[in-house]
């Protein structure tokens, strides 16, 4: 599989992980204090090929990701689930711990940034299916950024990124139904 676009990670064991996968080149952050440099390649590779950003399920790879996407807004985003970013010693969490199949499955579901469409989901809605100030909130809402392939995001960060990726209530009401049902098949 060949990716068009310019893959941004952080270190070098991710682009060597992103690399066994599929057929890409990589910009490497090395690390959440993302210098201007760094930015200027970012940019050049939005202008001539596109990127996607693929960083680690943790809070600097949301830090990264949220970094460059206020620099260069419009770019794509591919999620890995933090369980198939664990290693099987199970210390760590990251890109470079995922199968090459993870891999591949996150940069098919890439998402595209689209702020200027008018939201879809509210901040009720988010209530009003327990994924704010809910005991299951945090879990569900990490189910939904599996589920939707857009990532676990906060309660504060949910809706913005349902905003950002164009969630229809549909495609919501379809994920919010399967961890539902999941839920009352554990009780």
């Amino acid at each position: 599989m060949k990716i068009k676009e310019i893959i941004v990670v952080e270190g070098r064991d991710d682009t060597a992980a992103v690399k066994r996968a599929v057929q890409a080149d990589t910009i490497e952050t090395n690390g959440s204090a993302i210098g201007e440099t760094v930015l200027d390649q970012i940019r050049l590779a939005k202008q001539s090929r596109g990127v996607i950003i693929f960083t680690d399920p943790d809070f600097p790879g949301e830090k990264i990701r949220k970094t460059i996407s206020e620099a260069i807004p419009g770019c794509k985003h591919a999620f890995i689930p933090k369980d198939e970013a664990r290693p099987k010693n199970g210390r760590g969490i990251g890109v470079e711990h995922a199968s090459s199949a993870a891999i591949r499955e996150a940069l098919l579901a890439v998402k595209e940034e689209m702020a200027d469409a008018p939201a879809e989901i509210s901040a009720e809605d988010l209530l009003t299916a327990g994924l704010l100030g809910h005991p299951l909130a945090k879990s569900r809402r990490e189910k939904l950024g599996s589920i939707l392939k857009i990532g676990y995001a906060n309660g504060k960060q949910l809706q913005k990124r349902l905003h950002m990726f164009q969630i229809t209530r549909e495609a919501f009401g379809l994920a919010l139904k399967e961890i539902l049902q999941e839920e009352a098949k554990n009780d």
